[in-house]
């Protein structure tokens, strides 16, 4: 896969989120982390591991809500739950469009977690999050139902934390949906931006786009040939997008194909399900890309030792040559 510099986007609205949940994280007795079920991984918050521990050395309980599980491959979306709870203190639900069937699994599991607090007019306290786009403000309207989050296919519609009642035992504390500051996996960062995780106005659809169709010929080859008539495969991105925006008919001046406009209708096409069921990413994944992710760290690391020692070097030098 791609090893260049990750995508980022993390306007200011997302830092005064970040400080306000570093705040009342350590108040609340259930976290629920909205999850892409297209890309589980790269769409969890390395900030809820970091913040989940309490103050008595165990672990804050977590459910990790696949959204958009009706999106995803389903045999992935079963291995990643079980990946999941793998973790001491999760559990893992995934939900579809049809979001009314999952919640009362959802609310019971709150109330499962924290039994202490149940009917003794002690409201459970559980914050809600999730990245931009993962629909978690629909979510949240199922949940209280009535309409009470604003929604949009937008990333970063909800820009301030607001309080719902959900039952006489739940209150939900729900927070703008957020990224981190830096994207340390790059590949992470094209999966954020294919899924619309990211806005589109922060990358560019060529780059984007040309890893996703990379990924897609090696992991789900039939429904590329089956979605744009393609009887032989292209095992190269580039050609791929000749091949099949040619058989769209995406023609410019002279015959040439209209790539990015090809490079487009992949990336919408695969957000809006017409693909087919995809998942961009399984555990196994997970486990290479934590390796990449430490190499980065320590190859930084390095650069910034290298910095300080040259530093040193270049003052010892200006002594030197004042003497």
């Amino acid at each position: 896969m791609i090893q260049t510099p990750s995508i980022q986007w993390f306007p200011g609205h997302m830092n005064k989120a970040r400080n306000e949940i570093k705040e009342i994280m350590p108040d609340m007795d259930v976290v629920i982390e909205v999850i892409d079920a297209r890309i589980p991984f790269s769409s969890e918050n390395p900030m809820v591991a970091d913040l989940r521990n309490n103050q008595h050395g165990g672990k804050k309980p977590v459910i990790k809500i696949l959204n958009k599980a009706d999106l995803a491959d389903p045999e992935l979306t079963q291995a990643w739950i079980e990946q999941l709870e793998s973790q001491s203190q999760v559990k893992a639900i995934a939900c579809d469009d049809n979001k009314a069937n999952d919640v009362q699994k959802i609310i019971q599991l709150c109330k499962n977690l924290v039994p202490n607090k149940v009917c003794t007019g002690r409201q459970i306290k559980v914050l809600i999050m999730g990245i931009p786009n993962v629909g978690k403000s629909t979510l949240i309207n199922t949940l209280a139902g009535r309409s009470i989050a604003k929604t949009g296919d937008e990333p970063a519609v909800t820009k301030s934390q607001q309080l719902i009642k959900i039952d006489n035992d739940i209150m939900l504390y729900d927070t703008p949906g957020m990224l981190w500051p830096k994207i340390e996996n790059p590949n992470s960062g094209f999966r954020l931006a294919a899924t619309g995780g990211i806005k589109d106005t922060a990358f560019d659809f060529s780059d984007v786009a040309g890893y996703t169709a990379e990924y897609l010929i090696k992991a789900y080859p039939e429904l590329l040939k089956e979605r744009y008539k393609i009887d032989e495969l292209p095992q190269t991105d580039w050609e791929f997008f000749e091949v099949a925006g040619r058989k769209r008919g995406f023609l410019k001046k002279g015959g040439v194909v209209d790539t990015y406009r090809m490079s487009e209708i992949l990336i919408n096409e695969l957000r809006s399900g017409q693909l087919g069921r995809i998942t961009l990413e399984t555990p196994e994944m997970r486990v290479e890309e934590d390796k990449l992710v430490e190499a980065l760290r320590a190859q930084a690391e390095e650069k910034r030792l290298a910095r300080i020692e040259e530093k040193k070097l270049r003052k010892k030098r200006t002594r030197k040559n004042r003497k």
